[in-house]
């Protein structure tokens, strides 16, 4: 699974329609509304590179409302969880 991050800094027009049709695109998983310099961060998950530039070229892109957009891949992915299993190895012995 290829996880991706793209930020977008929408018009002002696209900053009260975009948000469902970003979260309507194909690959798309999240979509949330951010305060600073980007305007959505919307979190795309797919399997292989060329999806992931199907949906970026072909599935937002086109969007009415986008001003710039920036993505990046994801190398590792971290969670509260896992990183609590990581910290806790060993440590189910001594309960």
């Amino acid at each position: 699974m290829l996880t991706a991050v793209t930020l977008i800094q929408a018009t002002r027009e696209g900053l009260a329609e975009l948000g469902p049709a970003l979260a309507a695109a194909q690959g798309v998983a999240e979509v949330y509304t951010v305060t600073g310099e980007w305007d959505f961060v919307v979190m795309i998950r797919v399997r292989q590179h060329d999806e992931l530039a199907d949906v970026v070229m072909h599935g937002l892109s086109p969007l009415k409302g986008i001003e710039r957009t920036q993505t990046m891949v994801a190398f590792q992915q971290f969670s509260r969880h896992d990183l609590e299993a990581l910290f806790g190895v060993g440590l189910e012995a001594e309960r």
